[in-house]
């Protein structure tokens, strides 16, 4: 049989599929791209070096409905963890087939999706009961068919529970294990970004990638319904340039000083607005604020207070 392991490039992952492995099973890693996590090029190559197959899997439109209406609520901010996962399983599922699924989950680990009656639920939604392995938490937990029919030898799998990865990083060393920092994992759970998540759910219906991109880049304000982007340093004023739309205008002053980026309404306040932004993260006191869709207009602004500007801050 085939085990197809959900792979996020992390430790917990990495060292499922190194037990599946020791079994003699051939692994497919599973690795899950969003606007808001995934490490393709990484995964790719620590399959590589791991000599297993990888099937890198964008998630669909349905994914943001999701983040949107979670079933099963958020966790710290908006990522919406169980549901999250169970979409996971549910696609990886239709590659499976009748072969072995694989996560990496520790029972406890995480408390808004790795408790025993979590595991109960991604099951029961998924309609894979009995039919996940978790080969870390795996002595813990009920049986799996695959250790009922003698597939996966259960003695040589673990029972690690908590949130303590003592033992995991013990084993990484034994088996020179790269994976990913915890640090760099699911935007959906940053404050910051989660913020500006929330202000573009609220004022857009239709979301495109574009939108999604552009929440990782830059100063963001708001004034009614026109939404300001002010580029931080130069890759990020590139980005702007590319990610704009075709009735967007940008701004910028002459000389060194960023992009900025306006979206929605235009009228006389969101054009002023977005001219002083640019100044204000300029070197320039006063100046001539080149903008439009191409920069062919001109306006002339003052430095504004950083007050003046915090109450439009997203």
């Amino acid at each position: 049989m085939l085990a197809y392991v959900l792979y996020s490039g992390g430790l917990d992952s990495g060292l499922a599929i190194k037990l599946i492995q020791e079994q003699g099973i051939k692994v497919i890693g599973v690795h899950f791209v969003s606007p808001f996590f995934g490490n393709p090029e990484f995964c790719k190559k620590i399959s590589r070096e791991q000599n297993f197959k990888l099937i890198v899997k964008k998630v669909d439109k349905k994914y943001l409905n999701i983040i949107r209406k979670p079933k099963y609520g958020y966790g710290s901010e908006m990522n919406p963890c169980l549901d999250c996962h169970i979409y996971m399983l549910k696609e990886t599922k239709k590659l499976a087939k009748d072969q072995i699924i694989v996560t990496g989950e520790v029972l406890g680990q995480r408390p808004k999706s790795q408790k025993f009656s979590d595991f109960k639920i991604i099951e029961k939604e998924t309609k894979l009961e009995n039919r996940i392995l978790r080969p870390l938490s795996a002595k813990l937990l009920q049986e799996t068919i695959y250790e009922k029919k003698g597939i996966i030898d259960r003695e040589k799998l673990l029972g690690i529970k908590g949130r303590s990865r003592r033992k995991q990083v013990e084993l990484a060393k034994k088996y020179k294990l790269k994976f990913l920092s915890p640090a760099g994992g699911c935007l959906l759970a940053d404050k910051e970004f989660a913020k500006k998540l929330k202000d573009l759910f609220y004022h857009k219906k239709r979301i495109s990638e574009k939108d999604l991109e552009l929440l990782k880049v830059g100063r963001h304000f708001r004034i009614g319904k026109s939404k300001i982007i002010v580029g931080r340093n130069k890759e990020e004023n590139e980005i702007i340039k590319k990610l704009r739309k075709k009735g967007d205008f940008v701004f910028e002053v002459e000389g060194i000083g960023p992009t900025t980026l306006l979206q929605g309404k235009k009228n006389k306040a969101s054009i002023k607005l977005a001219a002083e932004l640019t100044l204000f993260y300029s070197d320039e006191e006063k100046a001539i604020v080149k903008y439009g869709k191409n920069f062919e207009k001109k306006i002339k602004v003052e430095k504004p207070k950083k007050m003046e500007i915090e109450k439009f801050r997203v």
